[in-house]
């Protein structure tokens, strides 16, 4: 119970941060709409490849808009507060993840009903994708808690910021990482942005045969140790 009151006021607290919808939804809502409008003849481009890009893209902002709220609860001595309760570290991880999770599932009915209107056809593959996008939206909604707990939140958001230009850059949203060279390919099949964006786009293609090991793996990895690493640095942090 105490839980989920915990992750009422959080959701609470997301709803009186205009600005932050904006950038989480309204953006990317934009750059689906006008990328669309160039006709630009790129596979990258397409609605099936570009829709699951623009997820993984608004999933940054998640992570940007989680590690200010963590940060900011722990510079207002909330958490301190909130430390003489018998609530455990889990607990607080889900008391944010939570109230995120519905702001991620926003995000996606949003941005397929805009793709639907520019022409992608609907499915029962969109609500699968939107199913996996959930899972996938854990590793950036731990990274904010886990960027949060560690930075202030004057630093948190520039740290966040990093993410989501590695995001742009590293996942394939505009380009096939086949045409950069072998050293950048290396750094986006490390890091865990450009498997998730093959995960959900085959999804949502119907090309689950399609779906490598090796993006498994590297996400599957990446989201349990981030996970573990919020819950574990968060309880060490929260009462500094």
């Amino acid at each position: 119970m105490r839980t989920i009151n915990f992750a009422k006021r959080n959701f609470k607290e997301l709803v009186r941060d205009p600005l932050g919808m904006i950038f989480s939804i309204l953006l990317p809502l934009f750059l689906l709409f006008i990328f669309q409008q160039f006709k630009i003849p790129s596979e990258s481009f397409k609605l099936n490849n570009f829709t699951p890009g623009i997820i993984i893209f608004g999933f940054s902002f998640i992570t940007l808009f989680t590690s200010t709220l963590v940060s900011k609860d722990r510079e207002t001595s909330l958490l301190v507060r909130l430390g003489v309760s018998p609530m455990k570290g889990i607990d607080y991880i889900l008391g944010y993840i939570i109230p995120i999770l519905i702001l991620v599932i926003i995000q996606n009915i949003l941005f397929f009903i805009l793709a639907i209107i520019l022409g992608l056809e609907f499915s029962i593959y969109i609500i699968y994708s939107i199913l996996v996008s959930l899972l996938i939206s854990i590793l950036f909604i731990a990274l904010g808690i886990l960027i949060g707990s560690i930075f202030s939140n004057k630093s948190s958001s520039g740290i966040s910021s990093i993410v989501v230009q590695l995001v742009c850059f590293t996942s394939g949203m505009y380009f096939s990482t086949e045409m950069v060279g072998k050293g950048f390919k290396l750094i986006c099949n490390i890091l865990p942005f450009e498997s998730a964006l093959n995960i959900l786009k085959n999804v949502l293609n119907n090309s689950v045969n399609l779906i490598s090991l090796k993006d498994v793996l590297v996400f599957s990895i990446y989201t349990i140790v981030v996970f573990i690493l919020s819950i574990v640095v968060f309880k060490k942090k929260k009462l500094n």
